[in-house]
């Protein structure tokens, strides 16, 4: 994208009007985090298309009344963000019920160390700053990957997701959003929402599944936080480091083509 020429309404207000659009959010019994990253306006005077992208949280967890309340938006392509390990415990996509492409880029070899956030006495906001920093350096090239994928208008519509829909996925959403043109502080408020959505997966599992809620007991609440200052944190330290985000992107493997590619089918008139 070129030079950024108009002005986008980026106050309180404007911004909760649209993460509270009646399209942003879909409804399911067992994700809470599962969301389409439409209708964020770009500083070209564009926006994100609707019913193109969407990111989630634990997929593994869908219910048979799930699968069938996502058929309708016919999704051919799944990135799953999460470890090798988390798939063979938890299971995936259920591909067999629903037939998509399934990628799976693990962005991190191992989930994080549960004593080492018990014990951090920081700001929750740069402790995850910090772990984004580390995703980068191990699965930078997974996150370029996700992107060449999404860049591909074949593959659509996509989701990719993690386990929370929170860290992984926030640091990917924030990539692609930042990479497009998508104001700062609607990047920041988009990431913040799934603090809102793991609050609601806990109330859910203790509900439905007391191991799961059991396991969320026992989780330092530095891991549960979505401040949007880690990712805002995140996002000055690459520009610093690089310059723009697309800048930083280009050494992941997101060249030119593929953001020219994004923005043919992920941009439209607003």
């Amino acid at each position: 994208m070129g030079k950024y020429s108009l002005a986008v309404t980026t106050s309180p207000a404007a911004i909760a009007e649209l993460l509270d659009h009646p399209d942003r959010l879909i409804e399911l019994f067992a994700v809470h985090n599962f969301r389409d990253i439409g209708g964020y306006p770009t500083g070209d005077g564009r926006r994100t298309a609707w019913r193109k992208v969407f990111r989630a949280d634990g997929l593994y967890r869908l219910t048979p009344e799930d699968v069938e309340a996502l058929r309708p938006f016919q999704l051919r392509t799944v990135i799953d963000l999460r470890t090798s390990e988390e798939l063979s415990e938890r299971g995936t996509f259920p591909v067999d019920q629903y037939n998509v492409e399934f990628h799976h880029l693990s962005i991190i070899d191992r989930t994080w160390d549960m004593n080492e956030a018990h014990d951090w006495k920081g700001e929750q906001a740069e402790f995850l700053r910090e772990k984004y920093h580390l995703m980068l350096q191990q699965g930078g090239h997974y996150l370029g990957e996700a992107l060449r994928i999404l860049s591909d208008e074949g593959n659509g519509p996509v989701v990719f997701h993690c386990a929370a829909g929170k860290d992984r996925t926030g640091l990917l959403a924030a990539l692609l959003l930042s990479g497009l043109g998508v104001p700062d502080e609607i990047v920041y408020a988009d990431y913040a929402m799934s603090e809102l959505a793991g609050e609601k997966t806990r109330e859910w599992a203790k509900v439905v599944s007391p191991e799961f809620a059991e396991r969320f007991a026992t989780m330092p609440p530095v891991l549960m936080s979505a401040h949007p200052d880690s990712i805002k944190g995140l996002l000055a330290d690459i520009r610093e480091t690089h310059g723009t985000i697309r800048d930083y992107c280009l050494t992941i493997g997101v060249e030119d083509q593929h953001w020219s590619a994004l923005e043919e089918h992920l941009l439209e008139t607003a």
